[in-house]
């Protein structure tokens, strides 16, 4: 390839990178004002186009300022009772909180925060313990997945014994939120 094609194929592919983030957003932002707008909230006489979303961020606001509070928090658990007890949904419901990391306990789909040795030997993993299986001559394996990073859906799914990892004191979905934002966020490791 000359140099004034290479030239323009990179320049051409540089740019497409760098627009598409600012174009996605741009098209997520206009779909949510336009499917908001179109619920009946353009016929308001105050009306201006992004109030829905403002709307909408309003709203998210106030529940997390009201879930910081005691009675906030109060309200949520029975929330939280009711709909895990709905008939044919709570089950759906409670799966959706153990995939993001809010389930507890030995019922749920992650159990545990870990630390394991990286593949290459260098640095540290997080892994979620899964699943915890006794063998017959009493030794104990975990199965871990080692979510990846900014996506935690995808990773890989391991059979380790117990004394191979750290345990960490880090729950879940602090976990999930330190995955989603590859690294930038507080915790603390023991």
């Amino acid at each position: 390839m000359n140099p004034m094609m290479k030239h323009i194929t990179t320049s051409l592919l540089t740019g497409l990178v760098a627009i598409l983030p600012i174009g996605g957003l741009v098209m997520t932002i206009g779909y949510l004002e336009s499917s908001i707008s179109k619920s009946g909230l353009y016929q308001l006489s105050f009306y201006f186009p992004g109030l829905g979303i403002l709307l909408v961020l309003m709203l998210i606001y106030f529940i997390g300022l009201l879930l910081t509070t005691f009675v906030g928090k109060w309200i949520w658990n029975k929330i939280d009772n009711i709909l895990n007890n709905l008939p044919a949904l709570g089950s759906l419901y409670v799966s959706l909180k153990q995939i993001l990391g809010y389930g507890e306990g030995k019922d749920a789909i992650f159990q545990q925060t870990v630390l394991l040795p990286a593949q290459g030997g260098s640095g540290m993993e997080f892994g979620l313990i899964t699943n915890r299986v006794n063998l017959p001559d009493g030794s104990e394996k975990l199965i871990v997945f080692i979510p990846g990073s900014p996506n935690p859906t995808t990773g890989r799914l391991i059979v380790t014994q117990s004394d191979a990892v750290q345990i960490t004191d880090i729950p879940v979905n602090a976990t999930f939120k330190l995955l989603v934002a590859a690294g930038k966020a507080d915790i603390k490791l023991s």
